[in-house]
Protein backbone atom coordinates (compact mmCIF):
# COMPACT_ATOMS: atom_id res chain seq x y z
CA UNK A 1 0.00 0.00 0.00
CA UNK A 2 2.96 2.40 0.16
CA UNK A 3 2.35 3.27 -3.48
CA UNK A 4 -1.26 4.19 -2.79
CA UNK A 5 -1.00 6.72 0.02
CA UNK A 6 1.63 9.37 0.53
CA UNK A 7 0.81 10.38 4.09
CA UNK A 8 -0.69 8.87 7.24
CA UNK A 9 -2.06 11.33 9.79
CA UNK A 10 -3.50 8.91 12.35
CA UNK A 11 -0.77 7.21 14.37
CA UNK A 12 -0.25 6.74 18.11
CA UNK A 13 2.86 6.64 20.27
CA UNK A 14 3.86 5.99 23.85
CA UNK A 15 2.59 9.49 24.68
CA UNK A 16 -0.85 7.83 24.84
CA UNK A 17 -1.22 4.06 24.49
CA UNK A 18 0.82 3.37 21.38
CA UNK A 19 3.80 1.03 21.64
CA UNK A 20 6.38 2.99 19.65
CA UNK A 21 8.06 6.36 19.97
CA UNK A 22 7.71 9.27 17.56
CA UNK A 23 11.10 8.29 16.12
CA UNK A 24 9.91 4.69 15.67
CA UNK A 25 6.84 5.80 13.74
CA UNK A 26 8.96 8.18 11.67
CA UNK A 27 11.43 5.43 10.79
CA UNK A 28 8.63 3.22 9.52
CA UNK A 29 7.05 6.08 7.55
CA UNK A 30 10.40 6.89 5.95
CA UNK A 31 10.93 3.22 5.10
CA UNK A 32 7.58 3.19 3.29
CA UNK A 33 8.43 6.34 1.38
CA UNK A 34 5.69 8.45 2.96
CA UNK A 35 6.05 12.21 2.62
CA UNK A 36 4.10 13.21 5.75
CA UNK A 37 3.45 11.58 9.09
CA UNK A 38 0.95 12.66 11.70
CA UNK A 39 1.31 11.95 15.41
CA UNK A 40 -2.21 11.99 16.83
CA UNK A 41 -2.24 10.62 20.34
CA UNK A 42 -5.46 10.46 22.33
CA UNK A 43 -6.89 13.59 23.92
CA UNK A 44 -6.32 14.27 27.63
CA UNK A 45 -9.84 13.21 28.58
CA UNK A 46 -9.14 9.56 27.76
CA UNK A 47 -9.18 7.68 31.04
CA UNK A 48 -5.72 6.27 31.95
CA UNK A 49 -4.01 6.91 28.60
CA UNK A 50 -4.81 10.43 27.40
CA UNK A 51 -1.86 12.68 26.59
CA UNK A 52 -0.38 14.88 29.30
CA UNK A 53 -0.77 18.38 27.86
CA UNK A 54 2.36 19.46 29.74
CA UNK A 55 4.36 17.14 27.50
CA UNK A 56 3.43 18.92 24.27
CA UNK A 57 6.78 20.83 24.18
CA UNK A 58 8.65 17.52 24.54
CA UNK A 59 6.59 16.03 21.74
CA UNK A 60 7.59 18.97 19.55
CA UNK A 61 11.25 18.35 20.42
CA UNK A 62 10.90 14.67 19.56
CA UNK A 63 9.44 15.65 16.20
CA UNK A 64 12.31 18.03 15.52
CA UNK A 65 14.83 15.29 16.30
CA UNK A 66 13.01 12.77 14.12
CA UNK A 67 12.91 15.19 11.21
CA UNK A 68 16.68 15.57 11.47
CA UNK A 69 17.01 11.79 11.17
CA UNK A 70 14.52 11.62 8.28
CA UNK A 71 14.73 14.96 6.44
CA UNK A 72 12.57 13.68 3.59
CA UNK A 73 9.65 13.33 6.01
CA UNK A 74 7.40 16.13 7.25
CA UNK A 75 6.08 15.25 10.72
CA UNK A 76 3.06 17.05 12.17
CA UNK A 77 1.62 17.06 15.67
CA UNK A 78 -2.07 16.35 15.87
CA UNK A 79 -4.39 14.94 18.51
CA UNK A 80 -7.29 12.51 18.47
CA UNK A 81 -9.68 14.47 20.63
CA UNK A 82 -12.73 12.90 22.25
CA UNK A 83 -16.35 13.46 21.27
CA UNK A 84 -18.86 12.78 24.04
CA UNK A 85 -20.63 16.04 24.94
CA UNK A 86 -24.04 17.13 23.68
CA UNK A 87 -22.76 20.69 24.06
CA UNK A 88 -20.26 19.94 21.30
CA UNK A 89 -17.23 20.61 23.50
CA UNK A 90 -14.22 18.36 22.97
CA UNK A 91 -11.80 17.26 25.69
CA UNK A 92 -9.39 19.97 24.54
CA UNK A 93 -10.31 23.64 24.83
CA UNK A 94 -10.25 26.06 21.92
CA UNK A 95 -6.99 27.49 23.24
CA UNK A 96 -5.46 24.04 23.57
CA UNK A 97 -6.49 23.22 20.01
CA UNK A 98 -4.07 25.91 18.83
CA UNK A 99 -1.17 23.82 20.15
CA UNK A 100 -1.70 21.25 17.40
CA UNK A 101 -1.18 21.28 13.65
CA UNK A 102 -4.48 19.51 13.05
CA UNK A 103 -7.38 18.03 14.98
CA UNK A 104 -8.79 14.54 14.62
CA UNK A 105 -11.86 13.85 16.75
CA UNK A 106 -13.85 10.70 17.34
CA UNK A 107 -16.17 8.94 19.72
CA UNK A 108 -14.45 6.61 22.23
CA UNK A 109 -15.54 4.63 25.27
CA UNK A 110 -12.62 6.03 27.24
CA UNK A 111 -14.13 9.50 27.73
CA UNK A 112 -17.35 10.06 29.70
CA UNK A 113 -17.66 13.78 29.04
CA UNK A 114 -19.37 16.56 30.95
CA UNK A 115 -22.13 14.28 32.28
CA UNK A 116 -20.47 11.01 33.35
CA UNK A 117 -23.69 9.13 34.10
CA UNK A 118 -24.99 9.94 30.63
CA UNK A 119 -21.57 9.00 29.29
CA UNK A 120 -21.75 5.60 30.96
CA UNK A 121 -25.21 5.04 29.49
CA UNK A 122 -23.94 5.93 26.02
CA UNK A 123 -20.93 3.63 26.40
CA UNK A 124 -23.08 0.70 27.53
CA UNK A 125 -25.50 1.28 24.66
CA UNK A 126 -22.61 1.47 22.22
CA UNK A 127 -21.06 -1.71 23.57
CA UNK A 128 -24.39 -3.54 23.18
CA UNK A 129 -24.73 -2.24 19.64
CA UNK A 130 -21.21 -3.46 18.81
CA UNK A 131 -22.25 -6.89 20.11
CA UNK A 132 -25.09 -6.93 17.59
CA UNK A 133 -27.92 -5.99 19.94
CA UNK A 134 -30.50 -3.42 18.89
CA UNK A 135 -30.37 0.02 20.51
CA UNK A 136 -33.25 2.47 20.72
CA UNK A 137 -34.06 5.12 18.13
CA UNK A 138 -33.63 7.68 20.90
CA UNK A 139 -30.07 6.48 21.54
CA UNK A 140 -29.27 6.70 17.84
CA UNK A 141 -30.47 10.32 17.74
CA UNK A 142 -28.53 11.20 20.89
CA UNK A 143 -25.33 9.57 19.63
CA UNK A 144 -25.63 11.36 16.30
CA UNK A 145 -26.34 14.73 17.94
CA UNK A 146 -23.14 14.40 19.99
CA UNK A 147 -21.05 14.02 16.84
CA UNK A 148 -22.90 16.63 14.78
CA UNK A 149 -22.68 19.22 17.56
CA UNK A 150 -18.94 18.61 17.87
CA UNK A 151 -18.45 19.03 14.14
CA UNK A 152 -20.35 22.30 14.06
CA UNK A 153 -18.85 23.75 17.25
CA UNK A 154 -15.17 23.04 16.52
CA UNK A 155 -12.67 23.16 13.67
CA UNK A 156 -12.24 19.40 13.29
CA UNK A 157 -10.02 18.48 10.37
CA UNK A 158 -10.75 14.75 10.38
CA UNK A 159 -13.45 12.70 12.07
CA UNK A 160 -12.01 9.34 13.09
CA UNK A 161 -13.76 6.03 12.35
CA UNK A 162 -17.25 7.61 12.02
CA UNK A 163 -19.96 5.11 12.89
CA UNK A 164 -17.76 3.05 15.20
CA UNK A 165 -18.57 2.04 18.80
CA UNK A 166 -22.27 3.00 18.76
CA UNK A 167 -25.31 3.43 16.53
CA UNK A 168 -25.07 6.61 14.43
CA UNK A 169 -26.88 8.21 11.51
CA UNK A 170 -24.09 8.48 8.91
CA UNK A 171 -26.34 10.56 6.65
CA UNK A 172 -26.56 13.28 9.29
CA UNK A 173 -22.87 13.07 10.15
CA UNK A 174 -21.83 13.29 6.50
CA UNK A 175 -24.09 16.31 6.02
CA UNK A 176 -22.43 17.99 9.01
CA UNK A 177 -18.97 17.13 7.63
CA UNK A 178 -19.94 18.72 4.32
CA UNK A 179 -21.02 21.88 6.14
CA UNK A 180 -17.94 21.97 8.38
CA UNK A 181 -15.41 20.92 5.74
CA UNK A 182 -14.34 17.93 7.83
CA UNK A 183 -12.65 14.96 6.17
CA UNK A 184 -14.18 11.54 6.88
CA UNK A 185 -11.79 8.77 7.83
CA UNK A 186 -11.82 5.25 6.40
CA UNK A 187 -9.97 3.51 9.21
CA UNK A 188 -7.77 0.43 8.65
CA UNK A 189 -7.82 -0.72 12.27
CA UNK A 190 -11.55 -0.29 12.82
CA UNK A 191 -14.37 -1.31 10.48
CA UNK A 192 -15.71 2.21 10.02
CA UNK A 193 -16.48 3.80 7.76
CA UNK A 194 -18.14 0.57 6.62
CA UNK A 195 -18.77 -0.12 2.94
CA UNK A 196 -22.36 1.05 3.35
CA UNK A 197 -21.16 4.06 5.35
CA UNK A 198 -18.79 5.04 2.54
CA UNK A 199 -21.60 4.81 0.00
CA UNK A 200 -23.85 6.92 2.21
CA UNK A 201 -21.21 9.56 2.88
CA UNK A 202 -20.22 9.69 -0.80
CA UNK A 203 -23.60 11.24 -1.60
CA UNK A 204 -22.35 14.42 0.09
CA UNK A 205 -19.65 16.86 -0.95
CA UNK A 206 -17.07 15.46 1.47
CA UNK A 207 -13.52 14.22 1.15
CA UNK A 208 -12.08 11.07 2.67
CA UNK A 209 -8.78 9.88 4.12
CA UNK A 210 -7.44 6.37 4.61
CA UNK A 211 -5.65 6.00 7.94
CA UNK A 212 -3.72 3.25 9.68
CA UNK A 213 -4.68 4.26 13.23
CA UNK A 214 -1.36 2.61 14.04
CA UNK A 215 -0.70 1.71 17.67
CA UNK A 216 2.60 0.03 16.80
CA UNK A 217 5.28 1.42 14.51
CA UNK A 218 5.08 -1.52 12.11
CA UNK A 219 1.43 -0.64 11.43
CA UNK A 220 2.21 2.90 10.24
CA UNK A 221 0.99 3.32 6.67
CA UNK A 222 -1.13 0.16 6.70
CA UNK A 223 -4.44 0.85 4.96
CA UNK A 224 -5.19 -2.47 3.26
CA UNK A 225 -8.51 -2.89 5.04
CA UNK A 226 -9.49 0.68 4.18
CA UNK A 227 -8.63 0.15 0.53
CA UNK A 228 -10.70 -3.04 0.31
CA UNK A 229 -13.77 -1.15 1.54
CA UNK A 230 -13.08 1.74 -0.84
CA UNK A 231 -13.06 -0.66 -3.80
CA UNK A 232 -16.17 -2.53 -2.66
CA UNK A 233 -18.05 0.73 -2.09
CA UNK A 234 -17.05 2.04 -5.51
CA UNK A 235 -15.65 5.27 -4.09
CA UNK A 236 -13.75 7.40 -6.59
CA UNK A 237 -10.12 7.34 -5.34
CA UNK A 238 -9.70 10.98 -6.32
CA UNK A 239 -11.89 11.91 -3.34
CA UNK A 240 -9.31 10.45 -0.95
CA UNK A 241 -6.91 13.21 0.06
CA UNK A 242 -3.89 10.98 0.75
CA UNK A 243 -4.25 8.79 -2.34
CA UNK A 244 -1.94 9.20 -5.29
CA UNK A 245 -1.76 7.13 -8.45
CA UNK A 246 1.78 6.16 -9.41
Amino acid sequence: MKSRIFFDLHTHTTYSHGKGSIADNAARAAELGLERLGISDHGPGSVSYGIDMKKIPQMRKDIEEAEKLFPQLKIELGVEANIANLSGRLDISREEQKLFDYIIAGYHYSYLGEKPFTGISICVGGWLHEKGLTTSARARVRNTDIVVNSLLENKIDIISHPGDKADFDIDAIAAACEKAGTVMEINHRHHCLTVEGIRTAAKYDVRFIMSSDAHTSDAVGCVENSWKRVLEAGLEPGRIINFREI
